[in-house]
């Protein structure tokens, strides 16, 4: 916790227990009771009391064995009784009894003993409870730091795994289109330049807007056409308005690639169909493909790595503000995803 915030946590404190003084001393009889010790000597010791113990309970927190601070803090409240006591003794003897012009002699009672050793419990309690709330904040402070740092670099490792596998499968695209000279090879090299200033720029922001999610999706999805016959294989529909918009990167692709991947080229068009639906605090992104009648085993699928990564990234980007759902039969296979943005 900031300085300040300690400060004003003090002051709000004092405030307080001097207003319960005032309350106090406006609810006592002036004839039986006289309120100048309670507006002069007594916030003094108290002052002193509240410090004492709570620069003591200090070092039950920073100190691993406790036996010192125990017994340092047994000590304390042993000199504190009698220090107060004492104090307001010299008090009386020398102001107080000025004040209110008594001759009766002064006289340390029992009541007196009591009412200190109350006192210092009192404000003990109240250190106590000060230095705990203090210690708590600062301790939920370090543990969002260090949840924070945890799951940047969780992050980090999540995309440092997903970007080299995207990189490789374009690459692979546009070595197969220069091996077969085809015509399309400088539109692909066009497309993967696009695709790699995403990655090495935007992709390692936080948040990228919607529009360059999307761009960076079809320049994806035209490099993958480039290896199909059917040049309508791939139905790509975006409906609501997606402009300001902001969304975190490279979320969409991992599902998009495995349909790809995964995919039968040889059912009838559109094999892979792919819906994202913007609405005023929702994105919906929809991925349905025909699946083969043998798929090869691999990690990308329901259960695999890849999908582990997805989900990870999606708790740790929107808690609680996302839902998918993968659903599969003998024909196609479905990804629904639902982002509150």
């Amino acid at each position: 916790m900031k300085t300040k915030y300690k400060i004003l946590i003090h002051v709000a404190f004092w405030i307080y227990m001097f207003n319960q003084i005032l309350l106090s001393v406006a609810m006592m009889s002036e004839k039986s009771y006289d309120p100048f010790q309670e507006l002069t000597i007594y916030p003094l010791t108290s002052f002193i009391t509240f410090y004492s113990f709570y620069f003591i309970f200090g070092l039950f927190f920073t100190q691993k064995k406790k036996l010192f601070p125990v017994i340092f803090l047994v000590a304390v409240m042993l000199i504190l009784i009698p220090l107060r006591v004492g104090i307001e003794y010299l008090f009386w003897k020398y102001i107080g009894y000025v004040h209110i012009s008594s001759s009766e002699p002064l006289k340390v009672t029992s009541g007196w003993w009591f009412n200190s050793l109350r006192l210092v419990i009192i404000y003990g309690i109240y250190a106590l409870l000060i230095q705990l709330a203090i210690g708590w904040f600062d301790t939920q402070k370090l543990k969002t730091a260090l949840l924070l740092e945890k799951q940047s670099g969780e992050l980090a490792l999540l995309r440092s795994q997903i970007n080299p596998h995207f990189l490789f499968n374009t690459l692979n695209n546009i070595y197969s289109l220069v091996y077969k000279k085809s015509e399309d090879a400088p539109d692909a090299v066009m497309k993967m330049s696009s695709i790699m200033r995403y990655m090495l720029y935007d992709a390692t922001t936080d948040k990228v807007l919607l529009e360059k999610e999307i761009e960076y999706l079809k320049s994806f999805i035209e490099l993958e056409k480039l290896r199909i016959r059917h040049k309508d294989f791939v139905e790509l529909t975006i409906s609501g308005v997606v402009e300001g918009r902001t969304i975190a990167p490279m979320l969409l692709i991992p599902f998009v690639e495995n349909a790809f991947k995964h995919g039968s080229k040889n059912m009838s068009n559109p094999g892979i169909r792919i819906n994202l639906s913007v609405e005023p605090q929702l994105v919906r992104f929809d991925v349905v493909n025909f699946v083969r009648k043998n798929p090869p085993v691999s990690n990308d699928h329901a259960g695999g790595i890849g999908l582990i990564n997805i989900r990870r990234r999606l708790n740790l980007l929107y808690p609680g503000k996302h839902d998918l759902v993968i659903t599969t039969d003998d024909e196609t296979y479905h990804v629904q995803l639902t982002i509150c943005i």
